[in-house]
């Protein structure tokens, strides 16, 4: 079978998100309820007109394109983190972001639809790269979407979130400081107890210093005996 005509998406949205680069993203939307972004329309497709009816809803599904990924190509098979980053699976038996057209779904909280200028949707449990291109938005809807005897092949059940997260007394000063110092404390203790680091550095490792760039702070840490500790949040200085 054969396509008779060439397929072209145009994005009408753009993800505004906490997440500054791909290293402690959530591997999955909704894990982390403290990630807050906001989905900003491109006009045409800022017409409030295509929101009527959209408050009722307290999801909606979030088409996307990987498009940090596009340049590295798609792969026949990948290395899913749940199976510890050594076993291989088909694309299609993951979510990995190599795929033939790089798109992505994300379930996410619907908190508010804000008229703007510009107009945007707030919302919760985000897991994509600030700057993400939206290609579609749909309600979820809980009669169809929640499939109660859905099997979940490898990943059976969320992941558990293995580290308890503290902070140091620098990083705790730092968060009296700032306004938002109680959002961004649970986004951060909610990213890093997920351990983004790869899966064969899981353990302690006192001695080697991990960063990331968090809701415009450079978050450092370190994974101890104890469990995990925030270093420092320094804001991120622009290039």
């Amino acid at each position: 079978m054969e396509i008779s005509q060439e397929i072209r998406f145009e994005p009408v949205a753009v993800m505004r998100s906490p997440f500054e680069e791909k290293f402690a993203v959530p591997r999955q939307s909704g894990l982390v309820p403290a990630a807050i972004g906001e989905v900003v329309f491109i006009p045409p497709f800022d017409d409030p007109a295509m929101l009527q009816g959209l408050r009722g809803f307290s999801h909606i599904w979030l088409t996307f394109v990987f498009d940090r990924c596009v340049g590295q190509g798609w792969r026949a098979k990948v290395r899913p983190p749940r199976l510890g980053g050594n076993r291989e699976v088909g694309v299609w038996a993951s979510r990995s972001p190599f795929r033939p057209n790089f798109l992505g779904l994300s379930a996410v909280r619907l908190i508010e639809v804000v008229s703007g200028p510009p107009l945007r949707l707030r919302v919760s449990g985000v897991d994509l790269l600030d700057g993400t291109p939206i290609l579609d938005i749909k309600p979820y809807l809980p009669y169809a979407d929640a499939i109660t005897d859905a099997v979940g092949g490898f990943a059976p059940a969320a992941p558990a979130s293995p580290l308890p997260v503290r902070f140091s007394a620098r990083a705790e000063a730092t968060l009296a400081q700032i306004a938002d110092g109680t959002s961004l404390r649970s986004l951060i203790s909610g990213v890093l107890a997920l351990d983004p680091r790869p899966a064969y550095r899981r353990g302690a490792e006192p001695d080697r210093v991990y960063g990331v760039r968090l809701a415009g702070r450079n978050v450092r840490w370190v994974v101890g005996e104890a469990g995990l500790q925030v270093l420092d949040l320094d804001p991120v200085v622009p290039d």
